[in-house]
């Protein structure tokens, strides 16, 4: 079913229906400030001066960040750099070796919610400049990134502090850095179009009630089956959105993405063939350029490939898996994207994110916080300061 002019979307085929009437209420229920920044109304902290001192005068950008204050913002690049013309620098783990670019045509974007990541700090001291152009964007509370963008006279941008750093993507945190790279910011902003979607509210309401129905029994993971390179950023992003949203009180989902066809060589015979713990997500983009089979060198018994191009060997590879996954009775749903563009972005992130609260409530746990990991962060400091 075609569920937006941008996206096929083939809901689970098993069908359950497991208290849809709850959730379409839950989903009316839902407002909050992560609902907001999903809107084209909502409010960014920055203003159109700030993007105009920065946007024609630096070509390469260079994000600096942590989990959900960057996961996002690389789901949009990767997904759409054919249309991005500027270089564009992730530093989003703590690596112990990395070249140091004194450049000064660099711009650093560094973003924290809580102003105090450990890792955004040390890769911060190590990779940062004096002479270089920054822009933090932190929460307005004290903090030690807040000290040091204070004192290093950059520009700040407020971090919403009701939007919890999975959740931002659309706001400021990477709203912001988009805009930045030459995209259109109002086109990512479809929640008020997809609301009134029927199609989409519908299916969005079925998958949840199909995905409660799997957990309930006892099928906790989620795998991605992804057919295009582009998009694996965006399952990144999606995992940590599942992940820390939904894994509290020893409930959750558990979610693991494989990009394809390469998995189809060592993972591929496990979910078929191996404990029927799984529901599926196929995910592939109707790419309008290809490269092409040489067909002159292409044997006799091989034939059947030659004048195919590489995208219809690699849908022929998703419809087969497919058929075989429907012959063996095990549940998947599928998006097909028909457009790569600002607009379909959006709309995945809110499909997304509406469908992981919506879980989180019917699993009666609180999707907007991650209370478990602050005990790795306060051990950490404890060893780092008795050493």
């Amino acid at each position: 079913m075609k569920i937006t002019r941008n996206i096929y979307f083939e809901n689970f085929k098993q069908n359950y229906s497991l208290s849809k009437k709850r959730i379409e209420l839950d989903l009316r229920k839902i407002n909050n400030e992560i609902i907001n920044s999903l809107k084209p109304t909502y409010k960014y902290s920055y203003s159109k001066k700030l993007l105009k001192k920065y946007e024609k005068k630096f070509s390469i950008l260079r994000l600096i960040g942590m989990g959900g204050s960057i996961l996002g913002t690389k789901a949009i690049f990767s997904f759409l750099k054919d249309k991005i013309k500027k270089k564009i620098i992730f530093f989003d783990n703590l690596s112990s070796n990395f070249k140091v670019n004194q450049e000064k045509k660099i711009l650093n974007i560094i973003v924290s919610k809580s102003g105090n990541t450990l890792e955004t700090i040390s890769n911060v001291n190590n990779l940062v400049k004096k002479n270089q152009k920054k822009i933090f964007i932190i929460e307005k509370n004290r903090s030690y990134l807040r000290n040091l963008a204070t004192k290093m006279k950059a520009d700040i941008v407020d971090h919403n502090n009701f939007i919890g750093g999975r959740y931002s993507v659309l706001s400021e945190v990477g709203m912001l850095p988009a805009c930045l790279m030459g995209l259109n910011e109002k086109k990512f902003k479809q929640f008020n179009n997809l609301i009134k979607n029927k199609k989409f509210v519908n299916s969005l309401i079925l998958n949840v009630s199909n995905i409660l129905f799997f957990v309930k029994r006892k099928k906790f993971n989620s795998i991605i089956i992804n057919y295009d390179e582009k998009a694996d950023d965006i399952f990144r992003w999606y995992q940590q959105l599942v992940g820390e949203s939904l894994g509290k009180n020893q409930k959750g989902i558990f979610p693991s993405v494989s990009l394809m066809p390469k998995d189809n060589h060592s993972l591929m015979q496990l979910y078929l063939d191996g404990p029927r713990k799984n529901f599926f997500t196929f995910f592939g983009v109707n790419e309008r350029t290809s490269n092409k089979i040489i067909s002159s060198t292409i044997l006799q018994s091989h034939n059947f490939i030659k004048n195919k191009k590489f995208s219809e060997i690699l849908n022929a590879q998703k419809n087969a898996t497919k058929k075989v996954f429907f012959k063996n009775q095990i549940p998947f749903r599928s998006f097909e994207i028909l457009n790569r563009n600002e607009e379909v972005l959006g709309e995945l992130f809110t499909f997304f994110i509406l469908e992981t609260i919506l879980i989180g409530r019917f699993l009666d746990v609180n999707p907007f916080d991650q209370p478990a990991v602050e005990f790795i962060k306060k051990e950490t400091k404890k060893i780092l300061t008795n050493t």
